[in-house]
């Protein structure tokens, strides 16, 4: 008679020694359990951060707002002031904190536990949320959902640290994605944005518990600030007809504006000429020439402070607007980039595309004002992030225009393209060049 199998046999019994060894690899004290839990744990305060420092900013741009409407002439002073001194406390408490916080995470994946100490340590990131609210109050045309990728990769380093495991670059990867996820409410997004544009050469396998963590912090986001769609369920769609003639122009326009962007900031950061090195040299005072730019189209448009959520929005539901607006709010964010202070360009870009989009209404008349719109938002975005799928699903949730998708891609796609005509290089993982961290010596400990 055959023996038994030892699937069915007496070494499968539970017995006391292998209840220990079971203990040992997926019990609570094990590393496996350990890592699942920093993950999970870290999605939840991630949704909960990120909905703090939402509130925090979105609160901090109404004040500026009540500040600038009963002060006209005073942000002409003040502005530029605030520049300064938030770039000298940036580089002289918190050098890592500075600019949108995206390039610093795909930089802290090259060593993510060293990492944990000076691009996602807990003192930048604290620096960072100060620093990037005040910058919304001085006027600074930023937004926060870069910032709130920077804060979420810490986030997750602090649940590992706290729990005792190695900090992986796929864990960080889905840190700063949620960060996405719960800074728009859009779950989706945040997951394209992981292996689209944090990621862009992801070789690790994206896990079920990464994906887990994306959305478990989106849903923790939507559960505290309510089921809410970023833009207002706008319902954009449009005959093919006309995305046939309206979307090769929109690609074109949107994808080269969006690569001037860039290129323009790659610039400023990587550049060796006059005023590149002037800057550098200087980098308060040019703070202060930046911040003079920005209070002078803020005080002569008054539409360009801030994040330009209102402008972008009123631009969507097919409110009419200057058709300067967008080539302003450029200029705006662009010098609000390159002067040295923390905060994000996300918000401002999408802004941005809505003038692009305002300008197409004037080609394209007969057309839905609110598609037009939309698909010069996506362009726009693309041209300046080079993450089309991205940009697409983060438009189709910010303003439930399901019925538009299909014209999105195309003009996504055609931006991607027409932005390398005006900048090759990608804009976060050349920013992320300025944040490598030093190569650790032979013999350190």
């Amino acid at each position: 008679m055959a023996a038994p199998s030892p699937r069915y046999g007496v070494a499968r019994r539970w017995t006391p020694a292998r209840f220990r060894a079971l203990l040992r690899t997926s019990g609570p004290q094990s590393v496996q359990f350990r890592t699942r839990s920093a993950i999970l744990a870290g999605a939840i305060l991630i949704g909960i951060v990120a909905t703090l420092f939402a509130e925090a900013s979105d609160r901090a741009g109404e004040l500026f707002h009540d500040y600038a409407s009963a002060n006209r002439w005073w942000p002409l002073l003040t502005t530029p002031l605030a520049f300064m001194a938030l770039v000298v406390l940036t580089r002289r408490y918190a050098p890592f904190a500075r600019g949108s916080g995206i390039p610093q995470v795909i930089a802290a994946q090259a060593d993510p536990n060293r990492a944990t100490a000076t691009l996602i340590s807990v003192r930048t990131v604290v620096a960072k949320a100060a620093l990037t609210i005040g910058a919304v109050l001085g006027g600074a045309s930023v937004g926060r959902e870069g910032p709130t990728v920077q804060l979420a990769a810490a986030v997750m380093g602090l649940t590992h640290r706290f729990l005792r495991v190695p900090l992986r670059g796929g864990v960080l990867i889905a840190g700063g994605a949620a960060g996405v996820a719960a800074a728009f409410n859009t779950p989706l997004a945040g997951l394209l944005f992981a292996i689209e544009e944090l990621a862009s050469a992801y070789e690790q396998r994206v896990t079920l518990l990464v994906l887990a963590a994306i959305v478990i912090a989106g849903m923790v986001a939507q559960s505290v600030q309510g089921d809410y769609i970023y833009f207002g369920a706008i319902g954009a769609h449009m005959s093919l007809g006309s995305a046939l003639v309206v979307v090769p122009v929109a690609g074109v326009l949107g994808g080269m504006s969006g690569g001037l962007f860039s290129r323009i900031l790659l610039a400023m950061a990587t550049g060796r000429n006059r005023v590149t090195m002037w800057a550098r040299r200087y980098p308060v005072w040019f703070a202060g020439i930046c911040g003079g730019i920005v209070a002078g189209l803020g005080v002569a448009t008054q539409l360009t402070w801030g994040t330009g959520y209102s402008a972008a929005r009123a631009m969507i539901v097919g409110v009419d607007a200057p058709l300067w607006f967008g080539p302003a709010k450029l200029v705006a964010t662009a010098a609000t980039a390159v002067a040295g202070l923390p905060g994000g360009i996300f918000a401002p870009s999408l802004a941005v595309g809505a003038g692009v989009g305002n300008l197409l209404r004037e080609v394209f008349p007969g057309e839905p004002a609110s598609a037009v719109v939309i698909l010069g938002m996506v362009a726009y975005f693309v041209g300046v992030v080079r993450a089309p799928l991205t940009a697409v699903i983060i438009l189709t949730e910010t303003t439930a225009s399901r019925g538009l998708m299909l014209p999105m891609f195309a003009t996504a796609f055609i931006a991607d393209f027409a932005s390398q005509w005006v900048c090759r290089e990608k804009l976060y993982h050349g920013l992320a060049q300025g944040f490598a961290l030093p190569p650790v010596e032979k013999g350190a400990a």
